[in-house]
């Protein structure tokens, strides 16, 4: 669990995104996170680039907290990232999604 005094980390805005990146985030109805995803992000040094390996069921938000540490590392560094998905379909959403 998050704890108490970390609460805002489940606000989407706590992870210091870019405006534009929240705005979007925010018109698909993403304002913040669940209590697991938060989790995954304070882990370690996971923000540092180190990895993360972490499992829940379909539709839980997995990609959430995989496209939080890309932007993130990508914003951070100014280098490149590679998002492997699993089907086309959600390749092209996500594509649509990170223009």
């Amino acid at each position: 669990n998050v704890p108490e005094d970390q609460a805002d980390k489940l606000l989407l805005a706590s992870w210091g995104l870019p405006k534009a990146v929240l705005e979007k985030y925010h018109r698909l109805g993403v304002v913040q996170m669940f209590e697991w995803q938060a989790e995954c992000l304070m882990l370690g040094q996971v923000l540092e680039g180190k990895n993360l390996v972490y499992s829940a069921p379909t539709s839980a938000g997995k990609t959430l907290v995989a496209e939080l540490l890309i932007l993130k590392r990508v914003l951070e560094t100014r280098k490149k990232a590679l998002l492997i998905l699993p089907f086309v379909s959600v390749a092209k959403e996500k594509k649509y999604y990170l223009q």
